[in-house]
């Protein structure tokens, strides 16, 4: 992985999972920068704020209040400003009907939380590896899912 400086954007309205990814991220050997949202519409308002200045990757949970993880993902999707933006789903389900639905929506990769400290810092640092291994673009269907 080069040694560049991640500016991550993290969409989750549970404050103990956005503690738990800042402190996994803290604690691997990379340069990043994480900020956080807590709803579907403060992430479109923050990225509309920051159009010049986008983030390299966006964490977004599907289940969240006021406008959920797939609603953001078709709206960035379909913006042009944004449309290029790596989406990394990050959600509790598995479910393979709305894997493939989010793939096929352009997401990035889709990671399932993972319940252990040590296997979430294995999966951001894999997420952040293979994006930037693959210029930030989809990869192949069977690689979209990343596995601690």
């Amino acid at each position: 992985m080069n040694k560049q400086i991640y500016n991550l954007l993290l969409a989750d309205d549970d404050d103990d999972d956005c503690i738990f990814f800042k402190e996994a991220l803290d604690e691997l050997s990379l340069s990043a920068t994480l900020e956080t949202v807590h709803d579907g519409v403060e992430l479109m308002h923050h990225l509309e704020n920051a159009a010049n200045n986008l983030p390299d990757m966006l964490f977004l949970d599907l289940n969240m209040p006021r406008k959920n993880g797939h609603e953001c993902l078709a709206e960035i999707k379909n913006i042009e400003e944004f449309k290029n933006l790596p989406v990394i789903i990050f959600s509790t389900s598995l479910d393979s009907k709305i894997v493939d639905l989010l793939y096929d929506m352009g997401a990035t990769h889709y990671i399932r939380k993972p319940g252990d400290f040590s296997k979430l810092k294995k999966v951001i640092s894999d997420a952040l590896a293979k994006a930037s291994e693959s210029s930030f673009k989809q990869p192949a269907r069977e690689q979209f899912i990343l596995q601690p």
